[in-house]
């Protein structure tokens, strides 16, 4: 029906620059948590280290552990000595030494150029162009890159992150649950930064069966939504892994009604590529173009655990498809008025 269509800019808050958190809490644990509940519209005002009595024997806790790698690099242009930022997403051929990157600023790097790192010991040169910002690059560096990745490499914080970047964030912009053998995200799901591995383990010990599946963030989180008819964005496509584990153990809460709590969208757009059938998950994996805008019929019932998100994300668009935009929409001018502090290092949304 026409009166569900959803715009991009019904979906606008203004958000004052001093709300954005530009440093993560001392303490994962202390940051606020705004509580939606989607049946009365009630708004309610918790501390994130309390989430653990929203949880019951037998419930679910879904996590995303794909671990962010330091996918960064600040390098020049062979002439100009312009300063170019690349993004790595992805290891195409390792033999041939072929990236898939992301560039800024995009107008400035065409075909043919070479790009300096650390000092001028590589360079990357560009071979093909993919999207606007999107380049195939071969690096001039053999073999495993990893480590000088860990060396000269930063973590991809987003653009409305304006300070220097500090060896901090190479903990901090992680989960504590990452899998260390999953480093292919070029940023972490930062709905999990909040966990602690005490507050697991107290949920773990209420009889919550804590599972993951993975999926690894890449080119959606850089390139914003740009068109006011929602259904008219396309994502790309991310690689995912939902196990069997995973599958029958949200299956098994599923058929005996208790809760199943998402945390964060990478999760849920894994699982919703997952779908067997309604309030069914089946073990895959893959690559996955999921979008998710409202008006969306969710196949199976749970509860969503977030952060607050810039506008033009995939990510509001896909938590407004859960809350409904009237709610969403309120739920954020609430934040604002109460100080939440907003995206990737701020508060955290639990919509019941």
């Amino acid at each position: 029906m026409a009166s569900n269509v959803v715009k991009l800019s019904d979906l606008k808050v203004n958000i004052p620059a001093s709300a954005i958190a530009q440093y993560p809490l001392p303490k994962r644990e202390n940051a606020r948590m705004l509580v939606v509940d989607r049946a009365t519209g009630e708004l309610r005002d918790e501390k994130f280290k309390n989430i653990v009595k929203f949880f019951q024997k037998g419930d679910v806790l879904v996590l995303n552990d794909a671990k962010a790698f330091p996918a960064h690099l600040v390098g020049t242009k062979e002439k100009g000595d312009i300063p170019i930022d690349v993004y790595l997403l992805r290891e195409l051929r390792r033999e041939e030494r072929l990236w898939d990157i992301v560039v800024e600023p995009a107008r400035k790097v065409r075909i043919g150029n070479k790009i300096y790192f650390d000092g001028g010991r590589f360079y990357c040169e560009i071979i093909e162009n993919t999207t606007t910002r999107g380049r195939i690059a071969r690096f001039s560096y053999e073999g495993d890159l990893g480590p000088v990745l860990n060396r000269i490499g930063q973590m991809a914080l987003p653009s409305y992150i304006t300070r220097e970047h500090t060896e901090d964030d190479r903990e901090r912009f992680q989960t504590v649950f990452a899998h260390p053998g999953k480093k292919f995200a070029i940023a972490p799901p930062t709905a999990g930064l909040h966990f602690t591995k005490d507050i697991l383990k107290a949920i773990a010990k209420q009889g919550v069966s804590i599972v993951h599946v993975t999926l690894y963030i890449g080119q959606c989180v850089l390139e914003p939504i740009e068109v006011e008819d929602l259904s008219k964005h396309r994502m790309y496509s991310e690689y995912f892994e939902v196990s069997r584990e995973t599958a029958e153990t949200i299956n098994r809460a599923l058929k005996a009604r208790k809760n199943v709590y998402i945390v964060g969208c990478s999760t849920l757009r894994a699982l919703e590529s997952s779908i067997l059938t309604v309030n069914m998950i089946k073990p895959n994996r893959g690559w996955t173009d999921k979008y998710i805008f409202p008006p969306y019929e969710f196949k199976f019932n749970f509860r969503f655990l977030t952060n607050f998100h810039p506008h033009g994300s995939s990510s509001l668009v896909l938590t407004s498809a859960i809350a409904g935009k009237e709610l969403l929409v309120r739920s954020y001018q609430h934040a604002i008025k109460q100080g939440y502090r907003f995206f990737a290092y701020g508060d955290a949304m639990l919509i019941i």
